[in-house]
């Protein structure tokens, strides 16, 4: 499968019929590692599991259920959300990665917040903190704007100095969230002592295996994007312990409740 412009097509018609609609919301979520019990707060929610839009990659990584949601925050606030994204890891094609942000800036999406579970570099950042991210390091070996070009879609050559919306992380701030600069490395091994110590050089204060791709496509394309990081452990070297994938998902569990009103008041607030 290309996952190019015209199978792009042929899943935005699917996904409008479904629906019923040809205007969707204007705000996207996608819900990272263990974060996707947001859903379960909507009012008047429509679910289309991912496996049945044509094209469509499933997530296979745990915590990721693989939903495409419509419904309403709290705040009354309509949202469409992606319960689950998938990783360079799982496909090794960011073509395939960054499929669902194409269709999403399609079917007329124009904010786009995108979640995350990663490890902490910064000292001053603690296991359960959200982290409002500023800035991006790529470090996945990769780009997903590489190959041929389809204007369709965005331009040749975007400028990435202000990828995260000003406006956004404004909004964060005033609601008293730390601002910081996210790593991303491809995975799926967690990052070695070394690696995390050469991130720290660089300038990085959070460590993950996801989002950066689906960023860059995003904000190439047209979209405000905005991203939140839930600090799930402290990152290799810095961790007393082993890592592991079931601890990221722990401590996501237990953030959800609290993560559903940070999203509420943000999304009242634009």
């Amino acid at each position: 499968m290309k996952h190019d412009y015209e199978n792009a097509c042929e899943s935005v018609e699917f996904i409008r019929k479904f629906f019923k609609r040809e205007k969707f919301p204007d705000t996207a979520i996608v819900l990272g590692s263990g974060l996707g019990n947001l859903v379960d707060s909507l009012d008047e929610k429509i679910i289309l599991p991912s496996s049945e839009i044509p094209n469509f990659p499933v997530s296979t990584a745990p915590g990721h259920a693989g939903k495409f949601v419509l419904g309403k925050l709290r705040n009354s606030r309509e949202v469409v959300i992606l319960q689950g994204r998938v990783h360079f890891y799982e496909y090794g094609a960011m073509n395939v990665v960054t499929f669902p942000v194409r269709l999403l800036a399609m079917l007329g999406v124009k904010n786009y917040l995108a979640t995350n579970a990663s490890g902490g570099i910064n000292a001053e950042f603690a296991p359960g903190d959200l982290i409002a991210v500023r800035d991006h390091l790529n470090l996945m070996g990769t780009n997903p704007l590489i190959g041929k070009n389809d204007s369709r879609w965005n331009e040749r050559f975007p400028d990435m100095s202000q990828v995260y919306d000003a406006e956004f992380l404004e909004i964060f701030r005033n609601m008293g969230l730390k601002t910081g600069i996210y790593a991303a490395f491809s995975g799926p091994s967690f990052e070695t002592p070394a690696e995390v110590r050469m991130a720290k050089i660089l300038g990085a204060d959070l460590v993950g295996m996801s989002t950066v791709p689906e960023v860059i496509v995003a904000h190439a394309m047209g979209l405000r994007v905005a991203v939140l990081s839930f600090v799930a452990n402290k990152a290799a070297g810095i961790s007393d312990g082993k890592l592991s994938g079931q601890e990221v998902l722990d401590m996501a569990k237990n953030f959800s409740g609290k993560f559903a009103d940070i999203i509420v008041e943000f999304t009242s607030k634009f």
